[in-house]
């Protein structure tokens, strides 16, 4: 694929799509990335000393068959009104990574009549061990689709969605689930600590232990409930702190979570996409 590929934003997470695009083989030539921080552009150029750098957005967009637009929710009505001539001129494909701000929305601002492709990816993609969802708008092109795939999945996992209202549910559940695990973790390392192991002891063991367990779940071909039955002894101490865990209503705990984020998604994505 190597389609020329115009990143208009150079954060961490444009960061993480450049770096893995060019570990997957995507010449260094082919990227252009803009920002008006000369701090970020000097970070790309210390790393990838081939990409193409700059402020100018409409320049950067001339040469691209992709737009990737990785700048702020707030800030993206502004900068897709400046490039909407540019991008009316050469028409690429819009790929966009900012959390909540719709298709109907981003194409709006940009002029109309544009292939759109919203990602909701997650903060692990800084890692490479993303987990991306992804919505096309009527006009993606199966080719397109592809494309935009080949630069989500260089940083993770990549899951399509035929809705694209289903974003709000990925983004309350892999968007913002790197939160609640963190929690998780956290909460795991402080009772570690009231159990009597030292900080740094209980931070390695919850750490590894997630990181351990979910290692096993990707790679294991059976359910999340069979792995957890088969560590659970009966009458053993994993089945008595789950008894707890049980009782304290963690499930309807985390369904009423997963629940407030997508609507707090929605909320959000409403008052973006307001003129």
């Amino acid at each position: 694929m190597n389609e020329p590929i115009a990143f208009i934003g150079a954060g961490n997470m444009a960061r993480s799509l450049i770096g893995g695009l060019v570990a997957d083989g995507w010449p260094e030539d082919a990227l252009w990335a803009v920002d008006p921080n000369p701090g970020q552009r000097e970070t790309l150029a210390t790393q990838w000393p081939g990409l193409h750098l700059g402020e100018d957005g409409a320049e950067a967009i001339s040469h691209a068959d992709v737009v990737v637009l990785a700048v702020k929710p707030q800030v993206l009505d502004e900068v897709c009104r400046a490039l909407a001539g540019a991008v009316q001129a050469r028409r690429p494909l819009i790929v966009s990574i900012a959390a909540g701000v719709r298709s109907a929305d981003i194409e709006r601002w940009l002029g109309g009549n544009l292939a759109v492709v919203r990602c909701m990816p997650n903060t692990p993609a800084l890692v490479g061990c993303g987990a991306t969802g992804l919505a096309a708008n009527e006009r993606v092109s199966p080719t397109q689709k592809a494309v935009a795939e080949s630069i989500l999945r260089a940083v993770g996992l990549t899951v399509w969605l035929d809705d694209e209202s289903a974003l709000d549910a990925v983004t309350a559940l892999s968007g913002s689930g790197p939160a609640y695990l963190f929690l998780v973790m956290e909460a795991l390392e402080d009772a570690g600590v009231q159990l009597g192991l030292p900080r740094e002891t209980a931070r390695l063991l919850a750490l590894q232990t997630a990181f351990g367990a979910a290692k096993l779940a990707l790679e294991s071909d059976e359910d999340a409930a069979t792995l957890r039955t088969r560590v659970t002894s009966r009458g053993g101490t994993t089945e008595r702190a789950l008894q707890v865990l049980e009782t304290g209503g963690l499930r309807e705990l985390m369904a009423q979570a997963l629940t407030a984020a997508r609507d707090r998604s929605r909320e959000l994505a409403d008052q973006l996409g307001r003129d």
